[in-house]
C-alpha cells in the first residue's frame, strides 16, 4: 500500500478522478467532501498527508487546516485551490501548508508535492510510476 493521502474537495467528480489518478500511481487517498468530513476523518483516517481545497461550503479549507494543525500537527498539508490569492497562499503557509497547488494543477506538480511531503513525514511508502 501506498502513502495514505487525505483528500479535501467539495467537487465530488474532482475528488474522485483525481483519487482514482493517485490510486494508479500507488498511493492510497481517501476522499472527504466538506470541511466537516476531513475534520471527523483526521482522527481515524491513517493519512499522513492531506490534499485541501480552500473553498467549500461550510468550514472552509483555511479553518480545516487551523483544526487539523491542532489535532494532527504531524500532517503534512498541500493546498490545492483554484480560487486562492497570494494573501491566500501567505495565510496557509503561516498556519503549517507546506506547499500550495493552483487548480489545475498537472498531476506531475500534484506527485512532486506528494513526494515532497512524503518526504517529511519520514516515511518510504508511494510509487515511482508514471505522472
Amino acid at each position: 500500500m501506498g502513502l495514505d493521502i487525505l483528500l479535501v474537495d467539495d467537487e465530488e467528480d474532482f475528488a474522485l478522478a483525481l483519487a482514482e489518478r493517485l490510486s494508479l500511481r500507488g498511493f492510497t487517498p481517501h476522499v472527504a467532501l466538506d470541511g466537516e468530513q476531513a475534520l471527523r476523518a483526521i482522527s481515524d483516517c491513517p493519512a499522513k498527508v492531506m490534499l485541501l481545497d480552500l473553498k467549500m461550503p461550510g468550514i472552509d479549507g483555511m479553518e480545516v487546516l487551523r483544526r487539523t494543525k491542532k489535532i494532527r500537527p504531524e500532517i503534512q498539508v498541500i493546498i490545492l485551490s483554484g480560487h486562492g490569492s497570494e494573501a491566500d497562499e501567505a495565510q496557509a503557509r503561516f498556519l503549517g501548508a507546506c506547499e500550495y497547488l493552483r487548480k489545475p494543477a498537472d498531476i506531475a506538480d500534484i506527485i512532486k508535492a506528494l513526494k515532497n511531503a512524503e518526504r517529511e513525514t519520514g516515511t518510504q511508502a508511494g510509487s515511482n510510476g508514471p505522472a
